[in-house]
């Protein structure tokens, strides 16, 4: 049993000496240690405050960046609307301008047609004149050939005129 239990001496200088190693750990070393330990406690601290703040930035520039895209969305939606507007208003335009300008072709059409005509049947009219003259000519040389009918023909045109 001895070897079991130790002696009063022992336990003694082991309380002695855990007494001044408690003493020499607290006096030069638990300070350093806990210093060390806040320090790094702060720096840990730093860290966390310092992700946490850039978390938040970043959680801030990204709801930023979105307002920006769709603030440029709009700006592009906007302007594709406009083109579009102006694209579909010079289409009308021309469109109209062309229909005008058809109108006015196939109106000048019109009236050169109406005049050539015109002056077709005019031509026409004189040719048939003409052609009229040079029978009437040549029946008229046939028929008073002779004295005797040329006589009757003005007796019976001046019966005719004094009839009028």
């Amino acid at each position: 049993m001895d070897l079991i239990t130790p002696g009063l001496g022992l336990i003694v200088w082991q309380l002695v000496i855990f007494g001044l190693l408690f003493f020499l750990l607290s006096k030069f070393a638990w300070k350093p240690i806990m210093a060390s330990l806040q320090e790094r406690e702060q720096s840990i601290e730093d860290a966390l405050s310092l992700a946490a703040k850039t978390r938040q930035e970043m959680a801030e520039l990204k709801a930023g960046n979105e307002k920006l895209i769709a603030e440029a969305r709009a700006e592009r939606d906007r302007v594709l609307k406009e083109a579009k507007e102006a694209s579909e208003a010079m289409i009308t335009q021309a469109k109209a301008e062309a229909q005008k300008a058809g109108a006015e072709e196939i109106e000048k059409a019109r009236a050169a047609f109406n005049q050539e005509k015109v002056a077709a049947v005019a031509s026409l009219r004189k040719e048939a004149a003409s052609l009229s003259l040079e029978i009437a000519e040549k029946v008229l040389r046939n028929q008073l050939a002779d004295r005797a009918a040329q006589e009757a023909l003005v007796t019976s045109l001046l019966a005719d005129a004094k009839l009028n």
